[in-house]
């Protein structure tokens, strides 16, 4: 069952240097807070795994030296432009890249899930991310005749990292409609959510929380973190900060200027 810990720092202990550690999209609830703490704290070596996209998480990450390994299908800030810092290492070769799509990380995650050790993915046939993923097999269906199929081995984080709107007294976490959420956590070993906010009751018991609920007993820790999604949106709950992401993307497309960044909005503590 998870603990609901007191400190935002005591809850991210599980996530250690050299762990394989998986994070949701944008729009699904990024844990920023949690991250400008790791950052903080100084973990390094992550094997970072974005289900199946990332924006600024994996670029502050990355710019801050935390990741060794990056697996995803894309990192971009969006209509801010590319993300300057993962770029700047891919370039320099300073990260190890995994490409990979969003259908193959959905059925990595899938299979680590259902406790199997590979899902068949049929659409990577013909495709050039196929020559850059030797641990990615192409046989022949068994079942079939002249039939070709990719193996896929399943992902089974470490950890899973993610800020959801509400969690109750039992560790239960509303994770609503993003139902990936449900996948990545059932995938990992250790699952730690940062909160908006407790729920006042057992989510379980409400019908209509019920089925958008992921159970207690998934979850490791539990930090309440009001918006700790920030800069980046939580649905439902509030949008992005333009502002800052624009900011953002102007201070990281240098070193000195990402180091002011980091000064002034992750060693500082500062908030929303």
């Amino acid at each position: 069952m998870a603990v609901i810990t007191q400190s935002l720092d005591e809850a991210i202990q599980p996530i250690t240097d050299g762990c394989l550690l998986a994070v949701a999209r944008e729009t699904s609830g990024v844990a920023m807070a949690a991250t400008r703490a790791l950052i903080r704290r100084g973990v390094k070596r992550l094997h970072l795994v974005a289900l199946p996209t990332s924006t600024l998480q994996a670029d502050l990450l990355i710019g801050a030296g935390c990741v060794e390994t990056l697996e995803t299908s894309a990192v971009s800030l969006g209509e801010f432009g590319p993300a300057p810092r993962f770029t700047a290492a891919v370039t320099a070769g300073t990260i190890h890249m995994r490409d990979a799509t969003c259908p193959a990380l959905h059925a990595q995650f899938q299979a680590g899930e259902k406790g199997v050790p590979f899902m068949p993915l049929r659409g990577l046939l013909g495709s050039d991310v196929l020559a850059h993923r030797p641990d990615w097999q192409t046989i022949d269906n068994p079942f079939g005749n002249n039939d070709p199929i990719v193996l896929l081995p399943a992902l089974r984080p470490d950890v899973v990292l993610f800020h959801s709107p509400m969690a109750d007294r039992n560790g239960n976490v509303y994770v609503g409609l993003q139902r990936e959420l449900f996948t990545m956590a059932h995938a990992a070993q250790k699952t730690i959510v940062t909160a908006e906010k407790i729920y006042d009751g057992d989510l379980l018991a409400d019908p209509l929380l019920a089925p958008a609920t992921l159970p207690g007993f998934y979850v490791e820790a539990i930090a309440v973190v009001p918006r700790g999604a920030w800069p980046l949106p939580l649905p439902d709950h509030y949008g992005l900060d333009a502002a800052h992401m624009s900011e953002y993307a102007k201070l990281a497309t240098t070193a000195d200027g990402f180091a002011q960044y980091l000064d002034r909005y992750v060693h500082e503590k500062v908030a929303a």
